[in-house]
């Protein structure tokens, strides 16, 4: 999705203003969630961090076992949901080693498809975010599409279910903010930042965990406070991180 931004510099090449033609420039910024606008601080849009535990590492045929959510606004935590998922799956067991969840946990809790509406209804309205964003869109976005080809309706008006939108993702900033740190997965980043993370790869608790590692990230003079600058330097960051890691292993 994209936002159409008034104002630019007008300048020529030398940056010299020419004031004639400042006010026809135009910005376009993609990946904005729909109804929020460029400007608006980023801390004032409700944030839904998404979490998500797995039989596996592959969206395509793994399954998710369990969804959080956490929604923050200014910094606060807003609201909260959970759901246990029975993937119609074994669980394997080097996995369940990681996230403690057994097949006997989920075996009397919904499928996806059964509770779809609910996490949709509680994405709604919130710009969507996830630590490692990558990793939880696919699983989210294959979920739904299952559900869809098992004949539920598919949800309308949520960001994290738009293919355009960009997703906030705290990794990203940790990566720049936290360069000379070796690690930076979640609950390294977490310890180092004072953020308290009771129970690591559960998923409300690594939801709420990554969603202050944002808020406090965001006090760092590097992340910009306007939503739209914050998605547009994410993106160059997260693009030149991309190439870094190529060139590293090539």
């Amino acid at each position: 999705m994209s936002r159409v931004v008034e104002g630019g510099c007008g300048c020529f090449p030398t940056g010299r203003h020419y004031p004639g033609i400042a006010h026809l420039l135009k910005v376009t910024i993609r990946g904005l969630a729909p109804g929020f606008t460029n400007d608006v601080p980023w801390q004032e849009i409700d944030v839904a961090l998404l979490d998500v535990e797995t039989t596996g590492r592959d969206a395509s045929v793994d399954r998710v076992v369990e969804l959080g959510i956490v929604v923050g606004r200014r910094g606060d935590v807003v609201a909260r949901y959970n759901w246990l998922i029975n993937p119609g799956m074994p669980i394997p067991a080097e996995v369940t080693a990681i996230h403690h969840i057994t097949d006997e946990m989920v075996a009397d809790k919904p499928r996806f498809e059964t509770v779809a509406s609910e996490i949709a209804n509680a994405l709604k309205g919130c710009v969507p975010a996830a630590y490692n964003a990558l990793f939880d869109r696919a699983f989210l976005m294959s979920e739904f599409s299952r559900a869809k080809s098992a004949g539920q309706a598919e949800p309308t008006g949520v960001a994290a279910l738009t293919r355009e939108v960009e997703w906030l993702d705290p990794l990203v900033w940790a990566r720049d903010i936290q360069e000379n740190e070796k690690s930076r997965s979640l609950g390294d980043v977490a310890a180092r930042l004072g953020v308290q993370l009771e129970k690591a790869h559960r998923a409300e608790d690594d939801a709420e965990a990554a969603l202050r590692v944002l808020y406090v990230l965001g006090k760092d003079p590097r992340m910009p406070r306007a939503y739209g600058a914050m998605v547009q330097e994410q993106r160059r960051l997260s693009q030149k991180q991309a190439d870094a890691r190529r060139m590293w292993r090539s």
